[in-house]
């Protein structure tokens, strides 16, 4: 059994740290959303504390999963973060995705205290959240990835080490990357079969046998069809996640035309309302744009 912490209670947290506490360990919780951490703590027998700070002095290993680059900063960073309560040894891996600079700088700030950090983006939405099921990859010393890994097992199946400080999450917003224009192209194609009089089932399944098969159409698909937008990933943290794969680019001097592109259908989306839907929900866009709607018949 490990002392371990957890900050950050949302879709993708709550379950993430309700895992840990199945597996065995003792966890020090912490949401922006009091009463969350009261909830889980009461419902699998963890302990709710009051401020990052406090989480820090219970745990020996910390994680966090939070909504962007500026929460992380406070929960880590800020006048009651994990900093201040962290003792030399402790290891901090961050779960969120934000800023892969933004990150390097706050474990150069945690390093100066003796404080190990590794950025720990994850990827499989709140179902592999929910069934421990998520992909992680990770950046930092592999010293520290190798003993932070078991306790990364309690929530994921697939764990990639990517290299140093940052590159966990320079890897995560590549796969966003590709992930969020090819959610634009399904969109695009499957409106354009819709008008045209092409039933969406049958146009999914010619895509799922096609050189055109996609996981993520596979997946996300049915949601459409069944009109189910209820969020398993936002819009809106989708197009957070954009704004930094944009922000990566100009910083490395990568233009990334179509992801431009796609950060502008995103910002279409939330502007049209559909912020806190499921980035599936994109789709609407298009649809009120042709004047068809790709539903099961």
């Amino acid at each position: 059994m490990a002392k371990l912490g957890f900050l950050g209670l949302g879709l993708m947290g709550y379950p993430m740290a309700r895992n840990l506490l199945r597996a065995g360990h003792e966890v020090a919780l912490w949401s922006n959303t009091a009463d969350k951490a009261r909830k889980l703590a009461a419902e699998a027998g963890g302990k709710a504390c009051d401020t990052p700070r406090e989480v820090a002095q219970n745990a020996d290993f910390i994680f966090l999963c939070v909504g962007d680059t500026k929460m992380a900063g406070n929960v880590i960073l800020g006048d009651e973060g994990v900093v201040h309560g962290a003792h030399p040894g402790t290891t901090v891996a961050d779960a969120s995705t934000i800023s892969p600079s933004e990150s390097r700088k706050i474990g150069q700030a945690l390093h100066a205290k003796g404080v190990e950090f590794l950025d720990a983006p994850c990827t499989g939405s709140t179902p592999g959240a929910e069934g421990g099921t998520l992909t992680f990859m990770v950046g930092g010393d592999q010293t520290v990835f190798e003993k932070t890994k078991p306790f990364l097992e309690a929530m994921g199946k697939r764990l990639y080490y990517c290299g140093p400080a940052g590159m966990g999450l320079q890897a995560k917003l590549t796969q966003n990357l590709i992930l969020c224009n090819i959610a634009m192209a399904f969109n695009e194609g499957m409106v354009l079969a819709a008008k045209g009089g092409i039933e969406p089932k049958l146009m999914l399944d010619i895509l799922d046998n096609s050189a055109a098969k996609s996981g993520l159409i596979s997946y996300k698909a049915p949601f459409v069809l069944r009109r189910d937008f209820q969020a398993n990933f936002s819009t809106k943290w989708m197009h957070k996640d954009i704004g930094l794969m944009m922000e990566s680019g100009k910083e490395l001097g990568v233009p990334l035309l179509l992801t431009g592109l796609t950060q502008q259908l995103f910002q279409t989306a939330i502007s049209a309302g559909h912020a806190d839907e499921d980035f599936c929900s994109t789709i609407k866009v298009l649809e009120e744009l042709a004047g068809v709607e790709v539903k099961s018949q």
